[in-house]
């Protein structure tokens, strides 16, 4: 690998899930040939990670299929599982809630990860090799029905960051911990996905950063204990908010200076819409997200190749 890569992931699902409760729409599918468009014009391919709802919109799948055809892109498997099929509630209210995959009974787990890998492979005629978790919460089980369902690569590792404050199922443990992952990609063991192993599965974990010293951040987490409360550490991800640009740059420069041979960049595909998530609310909030994106990728062209998960990975084994 000449270059190290840029890999853009797109969490691609149905518009504004934070604020929408009971219902999912998927006019966030209109927005996605704009971005297709910049990345192409830089030269990178960006990973369509794609859930139900969007699997099952047409005019999402004639894009995407598109992509496929003409190799500026990839799709890979998103799941959402209190909407996914098959539906097996597991709290008073899932659609509020949103429980974690990884909470549900393993049968349940199984089955919705078989269901979602073949409605994806039949609407797009493609393998799926590449995954990322709903709401980032992973563990063994989940990877080990990846490798039997042949998925190459899982990008749901979000180094520092610890998801166990965030609650799914309420009488649950919350999300993963992810504090003491790798931040690098490594084949995991399939007894530990902490730590690199034997695992035909790679992991790619999101490009993140600790925005505070470690010394800080104890100091910053033992004061929000005094006053009840109880978060991950503040971190900066590769991830547009609205005028971040130089913090996005900051993280893929320490990436790049720490030797990693990848920069990992995420959105969801309704925050290209106006009002479709709770950061971008208006064509004001998305102009300003492209002027971002354009100023990022012009930036990135210049210090990396893009490249899809399925073609890292293949740099990797090759």
């Amino acid at each position: 690998m000449t270059k190290p890569a840029f890999i853009i992931t797109i969490d691609t699902e149905g518009d504004n899930l934070w604020q929408n409760h009971d219902s999912i729409s998927t006019e966030n599918t209109r927005y996605l040939p704009r971005f297709q468009a910049l990345c192409e014009k830089y030269g990178f391919k960006p990973v369509y990670l794609t859930n139900y709802e969007m699997a099952k919109d047409a005019q999402y799948v004639e894009f995407a299929t598109d992509v496929i055809r003409r190799g500026t892109g990839e799709v890979g498997m998103h799941l959402h599982a209190w909407y996914s099929p098959p539906h097996e509630p597991l709290t008073s209210d899932d659609w509020r809630h949103k429980p974690y995959l990884i909470e549900y009974p393993r049968d349940v787990i199984r089955a919705k990860v078989d269901h979602m890998t073949k409605l994806l492979e039949d609407a797009f005629q493609t393998k799926m090799l590449s995954h990322r978790a709903g709401r980032w919460a992973f563990n063994e089980y989940y990877a080990s029905l990846l490798v039997e369902y042949g998925y190459q690569v899982d990008c749901s590792v979000t180094p520092h960051v610890n998801w166990s404050f965030s609650p799914g199922n309420p009488a649950g443990q919350g999300g993963t911990d992810y504090r003491h992952f790798p931040s690098e990609a490594y084949f995991l063991d399939p007894e530990d996905i902490s730590r690199a192993g034997k695992s035909p599965l790679l992991e790619v974990p999101m490009s993140i950063h600790l925005k505070h010293s470690p010394l800080m951040n104890t100091l910053k987490q033992s004061y929000d204990a005094l006053r009840g409360k109880k978060r991950s550490p503040s971190a900066l991800w590769l991830r547009p908010s609205g005028g971040n640009l130089e913090k996005m740059k900051q993280v893929a420069t320490r990436s790049l200076a720490q030797g990693h041979d990848y920069v990992e960049f995420m959105l969801h595909s309704s925050e290209f819409m106006p009002g479709g998530s709770p950061t971008f609310k208006n064509e004001q909030d998305i102009e300003v997200l492209y002027r971002d994106l354009e100023q990022l990728f012009s930036w990135l062209s210049e210090r990396t190749v893009g490249l899809t998960l399925a073609e890292y990975y293949q740099q990797r084994v090759n």
